[in-house]
């Protein structure tokens, strides 16, 4: 027995694709935890959780880790979200009982929830709140064998509309080259992590980048708001996302933004398009029980209430960005990119093993994964994945202030040839030994003109600007100490 008004048959597939597509995201970030929390979060990383744990209380950080915290038990909360994710990826709660596919569903929403609010600045990315957001709301979706809940694919409809409305309104109320229209001009050379074809979209013709500025205002302060309309024009709406993130993703490397924002749109379309292309057929689907039902009126009511403070963040003057009012990450506020950078600029880090500096020191560069380096190396694509040392390099870029509570801890794991740390850089000069000195030092970069490229073969050219952290070598208490 169910309530039927609660279900919407037609809606099967698409939850159907929600749920795998939103299971391999979750698969990508408890990878991403895994192979990067020790020389981050680790007891002896960066920015160890045990002295963040010291600091901070449940309340304001609910996380399993104030039960216990070890590098061993992180990683296997790591690792049990990537089974968990896999498991759901290829369909273990299709079949469940409707309680248990909620208890499923539930495990790595609260296993990546833990880990997110322990990651200080290291996940203080608008992503990772959208991931817990949706996944909380993804635990009610309920088994492909029952008929799929309305109310929380309305639910997934308000996520959406907030992060494609609230990114377009930071962009209008922000850079004046939103407005102007050309903001596109920089961007693609200026973005956090450029990818492999940012170099030709940042030399696609001017007129092309202001149509582009201006499809971006219509798909993020207008199609919003269709994206409650009848079908078919939802579906329409949720097309013009899935081509605007689509475009995202390759000009750049925005880690599982882009997917994230796909996934979501994928909720909102007809699932009767998606029924042609799916394999097999849809199963019986059993009404929704009466008690889910119950829980279902709970969970909007939750969210509807939570919803005041992000819609006031929407229409007030002073819009905050990626914010979360809860610490359950429950119903957050969105937006990216209020300001557009002109020129960029990157740290370049230089380790030399000579006992003395001088004037003919000769000074070896580390290299990383995925942001600007050698001007030789073209930008390679990672995202989804998610380069968290190489997108702080950026920030600590833009301001010192960014880099202040751990770029010399950095400084320091790599003057003592940490290899948890080395590890996460695309090579290490210093392999088996450690530097006796290191510096870093401010580079101004732009892409090489087409004439340039095709002359040199160089991506980049880049010119040094100054000295952001002085010659310095590891003291006697393992920090990094200026000579």
């Amino acid at each position: 027995m169910g309530w039927d008004w609660f279900a919407d048959p037609d809606y099967w597939a698409s939850r159907l694709v929600f749920q795998r597509l939103l299971a391999a995201i979750y698969l990508v970030a408890f990878l991403c935890a895994a192979n990067q929390f020790r020389a981050l979060l680790g007891t002896n990383g960066i920015t160890p959780i045990p002295r963040f744990l010291e600091k901070t209380s449940w309340r304001r950080s609910p996380s399993i880790f104030h039960l216990h915290y070890s590098d061993r038990f992180f990683g296997a909360v790591s690792w049990t979200g990537v089974a968990i994710s896999a498991a759901l990826l290829f369909g273990a709660a299709d079949s469940v009982p409707v309680w248990a596919a909620l208890v499923i569903w539930a495990v790595p929403w609260a296993l990546y929830l833990s880990i997110l609010n322990v990651g200080q600045v290291w996940y203080g990315f608008g992503w990772e709140s959208l991931l817990v957001e949706a996944g909380f709301l993804a635990i009610f979706l309920g088994p492909a064998d029952m008929a799929p809940p309305v109310l929380v694919l309305w639910l997934l409809r308000w996520l959406l509309f907030r992060v494609e409305f609230g990114a377009g309104m930071i962009k209008m109320r922000g850079d004046r080259c939103w407005r102007d229209l050309t903001c596109l001009n920089y961007h693609h050379e200026t973005q956090p992590m450029p990818g492999p074809l940012s170099w030709y979209f940042h030399y696609l013709p001017r007129p092309l980048h202001r149509v582009e500025v201006l499809a971006n205002h219509v798909a993020q302060l207008v199609v919003p708001f269709a994206l409650f309309a009848p079908q078919p024009v939802a579906t329409v709406a949720a097309a013009v996302v899935i081509v605007t993130q689509g475009w995202l993703m390759l000009s750049g490397n925005f880690s599982w933004l882009n997917a994230l924002t796909i996934t979501l749109a994928v909720s909102t379309i007809d699932g009767r398009l998606l029924d042609a292309v799916l394999p097999g057929e849809r199963p019986a689907l059993a009404a929704i029980p009466y008690w889910y039902g119950a829980v279902l009126l709970t969970l909007t009511a939750l969210v509807l209430a939570l919803s005041y403070q992000p819609v006031r963040n929407l229409l007030g003057k002073r819009q905050l960005m990626n914010y979360s009012f809860t610490s359950l990450r429950l119903v957050n506020t969105y937006g990216a990119f209020g300001t557009v950078t002109r020129t960029r600029h990157e740290v370049v880090l230089e380790g030399t093993d000579a006992t003395e500096l001088g004037p003919d020191t000769v000074w070896q560069e580390y290299e990383f994964k995925g942001k600007p380096g050698d001007p030789m190396r073209r930008p390679r694509q990672f995202a989804p994945y998610h380069l968290r040392l190489d997108w702080m390099m950026w920030f600590a870029a833009l301001s010192s202030r960014y880099g202040a509570s751990w770029l010399p801890g950095l400084a320091a794991k790599l003057l003592a040839g940490d290899r948890r740390t080395t590890r996460l850089l695309r090579g290490n000069p210093f392999a088996g030994t450690a530097p006796t000195f290191l510096r870093a030092r401010l580079f101004s970069y732009r892409f090489t003109t087409p004439r340039e490229r095709n002359e040199t073969g160089a991506w980049w050219v880049r010119e040094p600007e100054r000295t952001v952290i002085p010659p310095c070598r590891l003291g006697a208490d393992g920090s990094a100490q200026r000579v």
